[in-house]
């Protein structure tokens, strides 16, 4: 399923919905909203929590009257988990665990098997032919190449395609589905509550024995997705360029989608090794909501997944972005209407700060009435759209406060830009009322309400944050943290982070309109 052109805030994220790196639209399944559970009712005492002796995380919670339940699987790696030169490991897994195990995907597994070895050592030496740059000998890569894809074509034949997912179907699952970030891998999927025993089946089988088959294949797959992502998309080219050059040193720098020459020669047997690392059951959280007798289905955990060994969780990068030494800049030049994006460096959670900046980002493009949209869109007329999001591009680190903006045709870029920058950075002496804050607080607990009506968006969050924090009562406790916040703490946060020094703009600029 396609996906958004930005990714989405980890504040947000917070409050409304997980944010994924160019996410995929996901479907949401569970009970109606009518015949859900009161999403404003205290979770704690309902939210039931177990912990295999693997240091599996596993959380449950009954919900809504229907026969169904939503589960998410969530493991606490992404694109910043990725070593400099292997950009794009962990999106590239996500494809290839749809690919199945030794029992599924395949029609003979004992043929299969000497098929997929040879195909591997084809590709081993065709990328080490390619890694010679200059120096690769042509006829070789030819010759190599033909026999790559007379091995692809004679082990398709071996392929039960997408049988996961078709298993899955006539099962009567939807929103079967995965996605990857800056900071998290998550696989989703909602079915009847009495197929929770399938689930298991095939989840821990994933998890312990995965087979990376039509590796190559998928492989130039992600890199045809980059291609139309970044080739002929100005906004993607332009975030992209914006997040390079905010972020110098830490991994957030990099695209989770990889940059074209890593896509081009990952290496299959390293890409094995990242799993065995990072997809361990303590390094997992998976949660059930809606029908779900939580004792039955800790047992059912158990049996399947208890077997599985802890892997020990890996330590994340270690090296830190360094404080921004002035205001930076960049232009894309791009035959497409200008587009600008502004972006501060900030804390993550769980900095006060951070909070602080939720609240900021509701004050300045929450709706008709925010600061943003009221005075570029419609008083001055001098922007088509506006936005703004807390927490670009992940939360597990220090991330940014990030402001979108499309300026009306005709309208220079410049223009725009100042009027911009007097409202965001004016935060420091012209904070809101209390009043403001109250109507906007009550804007934000409108919109986690409803992100609770879904058996699945309940289960999305409740993973969310016990993968990113830990703990998934931050969940309840973020509203209540919310609404303390004060006008002074805004017009603080202003003046320290909403300042030029720590200023990152980016700016399309119309083919023919760049600087020489």
């Amino acid at each position: 399923m396609q996906c958004r052109r930005f990714p989405l805030s980890a504040g947000a994220a917070r409050r409304g919905g997980l944010r994924c790196f160019l996410a995929v639209v996901l479907v949401v399944a569970g009970v109606p909203a009518a015949r859900a559970a009161a999403p404003t009712a205290s979770l704690e005492g309902r939210v039931v929590e177990h912990r295999l002796a693997n240091g599996l995380t596993v959380l449950a919670l009954p919900r809504g009257t229907a026969p169904v339940v939503s589960l998410q699987m969530t493991f606490r790696v992404g694109g910043v988990d990725e070593a400099a030169g292997r950009t794009g490991t962990a999106h590239l897994l996500e494809h290839l665990l749809f690919k199945g195990t030794r029992t599924l995907g395949t029609r003979d597994w004992s043929a299969e098997k000497p098929l997929l070895e040879k195909i591997e050592a084809a590709g081993r030496a065709l990328d080490t032919e390619r890694r010679k740059g200059p120096n690769a000998d042509p006829q070789r890569i030819a010759t190599l190449e033909a026999r790559l894809a007379e091995l692809q074509e004679a082990h398709r034949s071996l392929v039960v395609k997408d049988e996961i997912d078709t298993i899955y179907s006539r099962n009567g699952a939807v929103g079967f589905n995965a996605f990857t970030s800056t900071d998290l891998t998550s696989y989703i999927v909602s079915l009847p509550s009495n197929r929770l025993e399938l689930w298991a089946r095939i989840e821990s089988e994933r998890m312990r024995d995965p087979v990376l088959r039509e590796f190559y294949v998928e492989r130039d797959v992600v890199r045809e997705e980059r291609r139309q992502r970044y080739g002929s998309d100005p906004g993607g080219r332009l975030y992209e360029a914006f997040v390079t050059t905010a972020f110098v040193a830490h991994p957030y720098r990099d695209p989770v989608i990889g940059w074209p020459s890593d896509l081009a020669l990952l290496d299959i047997g390293e890409t094995r090794a990242f799993y065995r690392r990072h997809y361990g059951p303590d390094n997992a959280v998976v949660v059930a909501v809606g029908d779900v007798d939580p004792p039955a289905f800790f047992a059912l955990v158990e049996r399947y997944f208890g077997p599985l060994e802890a892997r020990g969780a890996p330590p994340g990068p270690t090296t830190r972005e360094p404080p921004q030494p002035g205001p930076k800049r960049v232009e894309v030049v791009f035959d497409a209407e200008p587009q600008l994006i502004v972006g501060y460096h900030k804390p993550t959670v769980p900095d006060r700060a951070d909070t602080v900046f939720d609240v900021i980002e509701a004050v300045l493009a929450d709706g008709r009435s925010s600061r943003l949209v009221r005075e570029l869109v419609d008083r001055q007329g001098l922007a088509t759209r506006v936005s703004a999001a807390n927490g670009l591009p992940g939360a597990r680190y220090p991330n940014l406060f990030t402001v979108f903006l499309t300026p009306v045709a005709g309208v220079s870029p410049a223009e725009a830009e100042s009027a911009l920058l007097s409202l965001v950075e004016g935060l420091a002496d012209a904070p809101p009322t209390r009043e403001e804050l109250d109507r906007v607080v009550r804007r934000l607990e409108s919109a986690r309400v409803r992100a609770l009506l879904s058996n699945a968006g309940l289960a999305r969050r409740l993973a969310y944050f016990q993968a990113l924090t830990g703990d998934w009562r931050y969940l309840e406790e973020l509203p209540r943290q919310l609404a303390t916040v004060t006008p002074g703490e805004v017009a603080e946060a202003a003046r320290t982070y909403l300042v030029p020094g720590n200023r990152t703009v980016a700016v399309l600029v119309p083919d023919g309109e760049g600087k020489p």
